[in-house]
């Protein structure tokens, strides 16, 4: 697969460069412990920690607590993060944060935890209407004004890779669909990632995270090439999602080998040390090319079916209301993604179907998009996804509705390798229906 160096002077008017934004991370087992001290450097001596009812009781937020204390950090909880947040909850969050007089914030969660976090660290510091910073077209899509406070962001699941991002995704309840707020600024200054916090999660969150981290490597490498992203902004405008790059190329196909290589183990043994801690450090990996390429149509498409679903319910996810975990919504719209788009890249697309330890040997470029679907069926099979957005409860008549809750997702859309309207919205969602 030859990277994006071939067509840095290929598009005419185009960008020439690209921007790479990360945490400072450090990745270990007992790397919690560290928070008291990371937060000590910063100079923080009131910080509010954000996490969620159940991690709350939990160890990870008592060794963090713990960790704080013993550094002389005083910490204000918010245990009221709701899964998969809307913007009533990053808006009461935000009030907590501001009412605190907080000089810093830690996370220690999800992605739903650590997007909450950030909202709330924006929104207290640089305050302004709640859509002001909302992606457009849905909000005005301001750009944040000056910097946020730190953040030290301390992850306990393998997949949303959000403590090296600089997104906050929620639901907008006026459109039942899910947006967010994308600025560097947002980007944690310290991410902890510590694998040991993996050793309590269920199998299904195993598997629904791990199929986030996967399909961010996936739509990384299968992007829109930077310099020919359809937003020409550059400097210190250009966006924080730019199109595949020769860097995320690198960290999203190491994180598909170990992907393929410990998804199914990691899934199937919550004992199993080595399997949890690779897939931990592959989220990461995920997370940070992520930011840099941004992806594209499984996590457009995913939105809608989120939003429109109305009875499902996950084991180890929060019992009361339906709700399909992020990944698993992103990975019911794989297959069909990818038999689609491999025209514009068979080669890339090849290139993912071996990281993730597909059989390539007898493969031609024009098998790429094929064989990459059939490789992502093999493992949601394995790890006992569900056939298709059918199991859902989803099928020919919500196809129109289903496009219409996508739409709006342009900022990410526009990112895919080839161009897409309605009608190939409706043709992806027809063909997500069922893969076996």
């Amino acid at each position: 697969m030859h990277c994006c160096h071939a067509d840095f002077a290929l598009t005419e008017g185009s960008d020439r460069g690209f921007t790479v934004g990360m945490p400072t991370f450090t990745f270990g087992s007992g790397v919690l412990a560290e928070a008291g001290e990371q937060a000590r450097e910063l100079g923080l001596k009131r910080v509010a920690l954000f996490t969620d009812p159940r991690l709350g009781r939990g160890e990870h937020v008592a060794r963090v607590r713990s960790s704080l204390e013993a550094s002389g950090v005083d910490a204000g909880v918010y245990d009221s993060v709701k899964i998969e947040p809307d913007d009533a909850s990053f808006q009461d969050a935000a009030r907590f944060a501001a009412d605190g007089k907080f000089d810093g914030f830690v996370s220690v969660g999800g992605g739903s935890v650590i997007d909450t976090c950030k909202a709330a660290n924006l929104y207290s510091t640089q305050p302004a209407d709640f859509m002001a910073y909302v992606n457009a077209p849905i909000g005005e899509g301001r750009r944040v004004p000056g910097p946020v406070k730190p953040h030290i962001a301390c992850p306990t699941t393998s997949g949303t890779g959000s403590e090296t991002t600089g997104i906050a995704i929620f639901t907008l309840r006026a459109m039942n669909a899910k947006t967010g707020i994308i600025s560097r600024r947002l980007t944690p200054t310290i991410a902890l990632v510590d694998p040991d916090v993996t050793r309590s999660l269920p199998s299904a969150a195993v598997a629904a995270t791990g199929f986030d981290c996967m399909s961010h490597a996936l739509e990384s490498i299968t992007a829109r090439a930077f310099p020919r992203r359809l937003n020409p902004a550059k400097g210190v405008v250009r966006p924080v999602s730019q199109g595949a790059n020769p860097f995320s190329d690198m960290l999203a196909a190491q994180s598909l080998e170990l992907v393929g290589r410990y998804l199914e183990r990691a899934v199937r043994d919550a004992s199993d040390t080595e399997a949890r801690t690779e897939m931990m450090y592959a989220a990461m990996l995920s997370g940070i090319a992520f930011n840099a390429a941004g992806c594209h149509l499984p996590h457009g498409l995913s939105y809608a079916v989120s939003g429109l679903t109305k009875r499902w319910h996950v084991a180890g996810y929060p019992e009361g209301a339906s709700l399909v975990p992020h990944g698993m919504a992103v990975v019911l719209n794989n297959p069909s993604v990818w038999r689609h788009t491999a025209r514009a890249s068979p080669d890339r697309h090849l290139h993912c179907a071996r990281c993730l330890g597909a059989d390539t040997r007898d493969a031609r470029p024009e098998d790429g998009g094929e064989a990459l679907a059939a490789r992502v069926v093999a493992l949601m099979r394995a790890t006992g996804m569900p056939n298709g957005l059918m199991a859902l409860g989803f099928d020919e008549s919500h196809v129109d509705a289903l496009a219409t809750g996508a739409e709006p997702q342009y900022r990410v859309i526009r990112n895919a390798p080839v161009d897409i309207g309605r009608d190939e919205l409706r043709t992806l969602f027809r063909s997500a229906m069922k893969y076996w």
